[in-house]
Order: structure tokens, then C-alpha cells, then sequence
């Protein structure tokens, strides 16, 4: 996800245990760095960065807002304003340090080893590549089985177009494998490429209907126009993908109950989902109008 940025240095950080918070702890403490951002706000890296504060080293924590988040999903986006964007949160939380940022990015350095190895895969580009990643952490954030496998099927009837469906794990990759199968246009990445790889493919795709999820922020990375579905979710609690367009957003903003969380739930405070009550038809219209 830093390809091309030859400045950043990535460590692997696995802080669930006690074990593994110290052993990350004496590497950090060996870098002699000027500042330390949390970008998380969590209890983990919290607690790594009281080890580094008792080093000597100057701390800068996200302002995450998490009490304004929560009061967004109990009174409901309706009729309130939007909350600061998760871009501006990093934003202010650099520059509290005195670094300054700005909004230049529009993708990454293309990787060319990954592109040779999509070019192989799939071979060069013909007609419109577009993708669909119909699955989302939680239950309120993702549409039907029914409507996805709709829409997958209307998308493949279009002429001289090509289905790629995205997804990560072991079922998610036999589902879109199995749905893959009933088209002759459709085809499944899930599990046949690295995160690299599938990058690059994204960079050749002319959209991408995705969820609220991690495809559409995978999606900024490259530049890619996504087409998003807010069921449980909302744009305006701030997790918007960056420089994608508002009127790419599909959802139903009559609502009063949205957003009923934050990330996404596996429950229905009124036990019937009205807000996954989207047709595969309203998502097609809105593609080709």
C-alpha cells in the first residue's frame, strides 16, 4: 500500500499480547525517531505508546471522535450535519507536529511486476473491465445474496464487458468462485491474487460497485471511480473513500434509524433491514445513466 515511496519503512506490528507489544517495543526504541502519530486511538497502541512516551519520544494522538460518531448513530444523519472526515482527523493530528499535507494524491506508482502478472492472468485489456466486491465485514453492510448475484448477472449480459469479483478468505473466495462459474464473462480474483496484483487489475477497471468496506478505500488508492452501497453505515460519520465522487453513492437517505453504527453490526434494532432494501435495478440505473 506504500509501493513506490521509497522514504516509508514498514514494521509488522502484531500487539495483541503483552509478549508482542514489548518485542515491537525494543524495536521501536532502537529507531531514533523524532514522533510517533496513533492513528488507531486504541487500548493496544495506547499502551505501546506509554512505553515510547517513558523513552523520551514525543507522542501525537488522533482526535477520533468517537463520541460524536456514536451520538450520529443514535439521533440519525438525517437532519444533521456531516462530522469531519477521517482525512482531516490524520490532517490535524500531522500537523499538530508541524507537518503540513495537502490533497495531491491521485494513485500510487504503478508496481510493474504486478502488472505483468495481471497482463499474464488476464491478458490485455479488451472492451470494459469492471469489478464488483459485494461482501462487507458486518451483516448491515453488505446487500442480499440475491441482489448481488442480480446484479451480477445483469452485468454480465452487457456487451463487451468483463465481470471481476473481489473478495478475501477462504468463503468468500468458494462463493464468488461458485457465482463466477454461471457466467462466461465473470471471473474471480479472490485468492488467486496478492493485494499487489489486485491493485493493479483495480487500476484497469472503469468502476467498481463495492460496499461500505475496504474495496473502496483500495479503490482511492489507484484512482478508481467506486460506486458504493451505505446500508447500516453513513458517509457523513466521516469514513467516506478519498476524492470519490458523492453522487457515486447509492443508499437510502430517507432513513431516520441511519446510521446504526459506526463499522458496520450483525443486528437490526428493528429486526427487518430496511436500509439493505436496495435492487440490483437502482444500482444498474445509476451505473449507466
Amino acid at each position: 500500500m506504500f509501493y513506490g515511496m521509497d522514504n516509508v519503512e514498514y514494521i509488522e506490528a502484531k500487539i495483541q499480547k503483552p509478549s508482542e507489544r514489548r518485542h515491537l517495543y525494543a524495536q521501536l526504541k532502537s529507531i531514533p525517531v523524532d514522533a510517533v502519530f496513533d492513528l488507531q486511538n486504541r487500548l493496544s497502541t495506547k499502551i505501546l505508546c506509554l512505553y515510547l512516551r517513558l523513552c523520551g519520544r514525543k507522542i501525537y494522538t488522533i482526535r477520533y471522535g468517537r463520541w460524536s460518531k456514536r451520538w450520529l448513530t443514535i439521533v440519525g444523519a438525517k437532519h444533521r450535519q456531516a462530522l469531519i472526515t477521517e482525512f482531516d482527523r490524520y490532517r490535524a493530528t500531522f500537523s499538530r507536529a508541524g507537518l503540513e499535507t495537502d490533497d495531491l494524491f491521485v494513485s500510487l506508482t504503478p508496481n510493474l511486476q504486478a502488472c505483468a502478472k495481471v497482463k499474464e492472468l488476464y491478458g490485455e485489456k479488451k472492451g470494459h473491465w469492471v469489478g464488483v466486491a459485494p461482501f462487507a465485514k458486518s451483516k448491515s453492510n453488505m446487500l442480499s445474496y440475491k441482489v448481488t448475484k442480480q446484479l451480477i448477472r445483469k452485468l454480465a449480459e452487457k456487451n463487451n464487458t468483463r465481470v471481476f469479483l473481489f473478495g478475501a478468505g477462504a468463503v468468500e473466495s468458494e462463493m464468488l468462485g461458485q457465482w463466477a462459474g454461471l457466467h462466461k464473462q465473470v471471473e474471480s480474483v479472490a485468492g488467486r491474487l496478492s493485494l499487489s496484483e489486485e491493485l493493479e487489475l483495480m487500476r484497469q477497471l472503469e468502476w467498481m460497485v463495492c460496499m461500505d468496506s475496504a474495496n473502496q478505500h483500495l479503490s482511492s488508492l489507484v484512482g478508481l471511480r467506486a460506486i458504493s452501497i451505505w446500508c447500516g453505515t453513513h458517509p457523513k460519520i466521516g469514513f467516506m473513500g478519498w476524492k470519490q465522487d458523492p453522487k457515486d453513492i447509492i443508499q437510502h437517505n430517507e432513513l431516520a434509524c441511519r446510521p446504526c453504527t459506526m463499522h458496520g453490526t450483525n443486528h437490526c434494532r428493528f429486526f427487518n433491514y430496511a436500509c439493505k432494501q436496495i435492487t440490483s435495478k437502482q444500482i444498474i440505473e445509476h451505473i449507466y445513466e
